[in-house]
């Protein structure tokens, strides 16, 4: 806001000079790039032009205004000398047509003034004229990258995101990121358009077409109806009600259940407060949907959500839309892999299918998996363990300052470089606080290696991989936030099966022999396979069921404290 204020007064102080010396000649030759442009958009285009080269003069070489103008040589991109426009006509129109952008944004209520703004036409001897003219022409700068931020990255401000990541690493010690892909940005989309694009392609391109963001869409346009329809009861007091059970708020519930479509022609007993089955149906789709033991059972948790108001519901959807819009890959490719850390679990889709799911084990709040795109490439069998230096200096070196041989307990190997290092030999307290740990520790294969007997290589910067583990016991758990940041699998050697059904370098009989073994053996894949590393708190099902899940990262609460106001 203060950026365009500023480049606004430095304009209006540059008219006296530049009027001084304008030329009015009609003839002018144009400088817009445009066909059987009228003699008064020629003179106009080219005053403006002198006018917003000095301004831009001033700003900072990577300004964004400097940025856009740069694209039309220094033209005017939205106005002529009778006010807007085609190009800027068309984009107030797509703006004030979007049925998703709320109606009390300032984009909105500035497109609404500019579409209805109507100047006498430009002249350049007047210096009201010219200050009008100059000012629609900024203002409609600013609408367009507010409106394309809107639309390329959501309500989440992504940079503040990041800062809110780093301050929690240098204050509690907690390491996490989240690493966006959007599919466009709004210079270069500027770039489309002052070449001739329409505003409506350019803008549309960078919606991901894929079927998860169009049933969660479908979704927020349907609750965004009910909550226009104020009809969205909230339930009293229901906690600890029992199938039979009888209490005034049902009549409340069930209007829930029924907007919520988790019932449908659900018949009312004689006493219309009784909690039937039909209802104890309703609520155990209800709980399964939310990922929670599918009783039936109202317990303090159940009745939470269930007394969740309309607008936060609708919030919840829009920022989950958003990070759908900030994934790499498209979920109805011919194959793709996506991990929910919220959920829990790996999906393997298949042309637009799901082919299998399977459980995962995630980090845990406080080592958080990083949420990021990459492709699957290799397979490791009867995996070493490469021990993290974070893990040495935190967990390892305070067993060895205990006990000499709680390496060898465990199977790991201390090595300098070639040399095999012997724990009695070294003065563990030295390395407790350094940057750095000069010996590798390494777990050997096995079945009680920490990684399982399988390994999926996908390389990123964070050395997170998905990995078989000892510990089975853990997946009886609905939250499984127990690993480091890697993602520990359910069931290993059934995505092996899966990857060897349609990649030639793994064969299954060679891999089994190879799994009887204690011998580490790498094999890369003819065919990689993309993976996502997504945190959804909402999304909808193949069957097309809203899910929702609990923030066990305190994502959303992050996101929503620093969303964009716009």
């Amino acid at each position: 806001m203060r950026r365009f204020k500023h480049l606004l007064i430095t304009l209006l102080f540059s008219l006296t000079a530049l009027h001084a010396t304008a030329e009015t000649n009609e003839s002018t030759q144009t400088l817009l790039e445009a066909p059987k442009v009228k003699p008064a958009d020629s003179s106009y285009y080219e005053f403006a032009s002198r006018i917003i080269d000095k301004a831009l003069a001033k700003q900072p070489k990577e300004s964004y205004l400097r940025k856009i103008y740069a694209l039309s040589n220094g033209k005017p991109i939205w106005t002529n000398a009778e006010g807007l426009n085609p190009k800027g006509m068309e984009l107030v129109q797509k703006i004030i047509e979007d049925k998703d952008l709320d109606h009390s944004t300032k984009i909105y209520k500035l497109a609404k003034t500019l579409d209805t703004a109507s100047p006498a036409p430009f002249d350049m001897n007047d210096k009201k004229s010219i200050s009008a003219y100059i000012g629609m022409e900024l203002k409609m700068s600013k609408l367009y990258n507010n409106y394309a931020n809107y639309t390329v990255y959501g309500i989440i401000n992504w940079e503040a995101f990041q800062i809110l990541f780093d301050r929690k690493a240098g204050i509690e010690d907690v390491y996490a990121d989240w690493v966006i892909y959007p599919r466009d940005n709004p210079v270069s989309m500027l770039e489309k358009i002052v070449k001739g694009g329409q505003i409506e392609e350019v803008f549309s391109a960078v919606i991901p077409k894929s079927k998860l963001y169009a049933a969660l869409k479908k979704e927020l346009d349907r609750y965004m109806k009910i909550a226009a329809g104020n009809n969205w009861p909230v339930p009293g007091k229901i906690t600890g009600l029992r199938p039979g059970g009888i209490n005034a708020s049902v009549p409340a519930l069930r209007t829930r259940l029924e907007l919520m479509g988790d019932i449908q022609n659900c018949e009312t007993d004689e006493n219309p407060n009784r909690y039937n089955e039909c209802l104890v149906e309703g609520v155990k789709h209800f709980q399964s949907r939310h990922g929670q033991t599918d009783d039936g059972i109202i317990g303090a948790a159940t009745a939470k959500l269930l007394s969740e108001d309309i607008g936060t519901l609708v919030t919840k959807l829009k920022l989950n839309l958003d990070r759908v819009r900030m994934m790499k890959n498209n979920c109805d490719t011919d194959r793709h892999i996506m991990i929910n850390i919220p959920a829990f679990t790996l999906y393997f889709f298949e042309n637009g299918k799901i082919r299998e799911t399977m459980k995962v084990i995630t980090g845990t709040p406080r080592h958080p998996t990083p949420i990021f795109s990459n492709k699957v490439k290799t397979v490791v069998l009867n995996p070493y363990w490469n021990v993290p230096t974070s893990i040495i200096q935190k967990e390892m070196i305070p067993k060895l300052l205990r006990n000499k041989n709680a390496m060898a307990a465990q199977g790991i190997e201390i090595t300098m470089g070639s040399k095999r290092i012997s724990p009695e030999q070294v003065d563990w307290s030295r390395f407790r606080n350094t940057s750095s740990v000069p010996f590798r520790f390494a777990q050997t294969p096995g079945h009680g290696n920490a990684l399982g007997k399988i390994k999926f290589l996908f390389p990123n910067q964070f050395s997170v991989y998905m990995h078989d583990t000892p510990k089975k016991h853990l997946f009886g758990n609905s939250v499984r936030a127990f690993s480091h940041g890697c993602i520990r699998l359910h069931q290993p050697h059934k995505l092996l099966e899966t990857f060897s059904s349609f990649d030639k370098n793994l064969n299954l009989e060679a891999s089994d022999k190879i799994l009887k073994g204690k011998t580490q053996t790498f094999i890369d894949l003819d065919q990689d396979v993309p993976i996502d590393v997504a945190y959804l708190t909402a999304w909808v099902d193949l069957d097309g069921k809203l899910q929702i899940r609990n923030d066990i990262y305190g994502y959303d609460k992050m996101q929503l404290k620093y969303k964009r106001s716009y």
